[in-house]
């Protein structure tokens, strides 16, 4: 157990990383592994990135469900909705920023206000959680 805050900090900074990493240079994570692909005689990945993007988007909705299925199973827990607000403000934040950044696409709009609106409804529930 000596290990698993240092561990759990190297692992949030290395998601944290990588996340910008994928929102700021997506083409760029791409190329690198693409350039990687080659080194090992492997095939490169489509240049859309469609089917790793969509593999991480999985995987975030597999999280959040996880995260509501505890706040359901565990109702006197306030750590799942903690988690479920950071994940929803993160990603409808990250969508507001898309949104103004990458072109003005109504599912980046419609995802910034549903998450948001998610995130504001577990903010509560943490809330009241904590107040006892």
């Amino acid at each position: 157990m000596r290990l698993y805050r240092p561990l759990s900090l190297l692992a949030a900074i290395s998601f944290a990383t990588l996340g910008l990493l994928f929102l700021l240079f997506p083409d760029g994570v791409l190329n690198f592994f693409n350039y990687l692909s080659i080194r090992y005689d492997l095939p490169q990945a489509a240049f859309n990135g469609e089917s790793f993007y969509l593999a991480l988007a999985a995987a975030y909705m597999y999280v959040v469900a996880y995260l509501a299925m505890q706040m359901y199973r565990h109702p006197k827990e306030a750590v799942y909705p903690f988690l479920l607000v950071h994940a929803k403000s993160a990603s409808s934040l990250i969508s507001l920023y898309l949104f103004s950044s990458n072109g003005h696409y109504l599912i980046l709009l419609a995802n910034f206000v549903v998450d948001g609106l998610i995130a504001l409804v577990a903010f509560y529930f943490y809330r009241r959680l904590k107040a006892g």
